[in-house]
């Protein structure tokens, strides 16, 4: 969440700000609760240090009758207090918890991503001497996919994924796994990025599936809860990304300067709704309740966070590039960036077999939005302050493999093996 004391100072700016992204907040209201909250917060606080005196008059002999009456009256007046204290932060918090991320400076306005800019196109689009196939179709042809089955065991959007299909993920899994721990790739990518930036390499984590209600609250990734899935009796939820388990797993913790950037590169399944997008995408990988992922997530001071969101981006460009996918960058606008977000940037690779361009990759900055509520700050010179935290996709494996069959695709329904995954298939150079 943002800092209060910003948002005294700039409530004309924050209140733009949220109508930009499209969230209707009250910041007047806002400003009103916290001078309640303060006001009440100042009277117990005097109460409590006027208790505490007679408290102490009243060692070592009769109190005065006075004494005793007036910290009755104290007593109960403190309750009183307190108990509306209780309620006012109970409002202020809601009310703070409702003002979204302030845009970056170069987010573009939009009311929609339809108003999203496209910065750049990377790649040739493939021209095939035959009319390209859906993912799907040959998929289902080389038995690589049956989601009929899956259907009777587990309900739509669910799939068995199976052979071939099987090794390809495993191997843009280590393909991934392998480049983004060295350090020496991370230090190309950056010098061709022209990135000032430590090189340190990416930790490897497998995190749990599941997250409680109260740090996934405080991620601001609970929302909307209509396209999690909840443990029923239980303040738990099956995870949506990896980031949403990495990002809080250093909640209340304090950093050395010398430990960051600290960088996690998470494999996990997850799992979505999809609320409200039925009957759209229901062929093939696409839009699957359950998808497996390899997510970016970091941690650093607040000097540094911009360029460690653009070495993100850079990071996902030399993936992409790597598999020789042909892509184009979009920049989020201020509507579609997100409620945590003070910055988001999409990758969409052209797939043949629909004959468009479809998201595979997202770049979140969230400054420190989250760790403002995770309390995960960082020791430096001038005492103790809130990291700053990304996060972005290295691969949604589902919708990277629908890209590399649709863009690899042969006449004969086989599909070519990229280059660089070779080595972690065999040498087999198709499937």
């Amino acid at each position: 969440m943002l800092d209060i004391r910003y948002i005294r100072d700039n409530p004309d700016r924050v209140q733009e700000a949220a109508r930009q992204k499209g969230y209707n907040v009250n910041i007047r209201e806002l400003l009103s609760s916290d001078e309640s909250r303060r006001e009440l917060q100042t009277k117990a606080d005097g109460l409590r240090t006027r208790r505490n005196e007679i408290a102490g008059q009243m060692k070592g002999g009769k109190p005065a009758p006075e004494l005793v009456e007036e910290g009755k009256r104290l007593k109960a007046e403190l309750a009183e207090v307190e108990d509306r204290l209780r309620g006012v932060d109970e409002e202020y918090l809601r009310l703070l918890k409702s003002v979204p991320n302030m845009s970056h400076n170069d987010v573009p306005v939009g009311a929609s991503e339809d108003e999203n800019v496209e910065v750049k196109v990377v790649g040739e689009i493939p021209a095939f001497d035959f009319t390209p196939k859906n993912h799907y179709e040959i998929a289902e042809a080389k038995g690589w996919l049956d989601k009929e089955r899956a259907a009777k065991v587990a309900g739509a959007r669910f799939a068995y994924v199976m052979g071939d299909l099987v090794m390809l993920q495993q191997a843009i899994i280590q393909f991934v796994m392998s480049s983004l721990t060295n350090s020496e790739v991370i230090k190309q990518i950056a010098a061709d990025a022209k990135l000032s930036v430590d090189t340190r390499p990416f930790v490897p984590v497998l995190p749990p599936l599941m997250i409680r209600t109260e740090p996934y609250d405080q991620m601001d990734r609970l929302q909307p809860s209509d396209d999690r899935y909840k443990i029923e009796g239980e303040e738990l939820w099956l995870q949506g990304s990896a980031e949403h388990v990495l990002g809080s797993m250093h909640a209340g913790e304090i950093f050395e300067a010398s430990q960051l950037p600290l960088r996690y590169l998470g494999f996990a399944t997850s799992f979505r709704k999809e609320a409200g997008t039925y009957g759209k995408d229901m062929e093939g990988l696409i839009r699957m309740h359950q998808f497996d992922k390899l997510e970016m997530e970091s941690f650093t001071e607040a000097k540094d966070s911009y360029n460690e969101h653009l070495l993100f981006i850079a990071i996902q460009e030399w993936l992409l590039q790597q598999l020789k996918l042909p892509y184009h960058l979009l920049m989020k606008c201020t509507a579609d960036i997100g409620k945590p977000n003070a910055r988001g940037v999409d990758m969409e690779v052209w797939l043949p077999g629909q004959g468009k361009y479809r998201e595979t990759h997202t770049a979140d900055y969230m400054t420190d939005y989250q760790a403002r509520r995770l309390q995960t700050r960082v020791r430096i010179d001038d005492g103790v302050a809130l990291v700053h935290t990304n996060d972005a996709t290295a691969f949604a494996l589902g919708r990277c493999m629908v890209a590399i069959i649709e863009n690899y695709q042969t006449a004969d329904g086989n599909v070519v093996i990229p280059e660089v995954l070779r080595p972690f298939m065999g040498g087999r150079e198709q499937i």
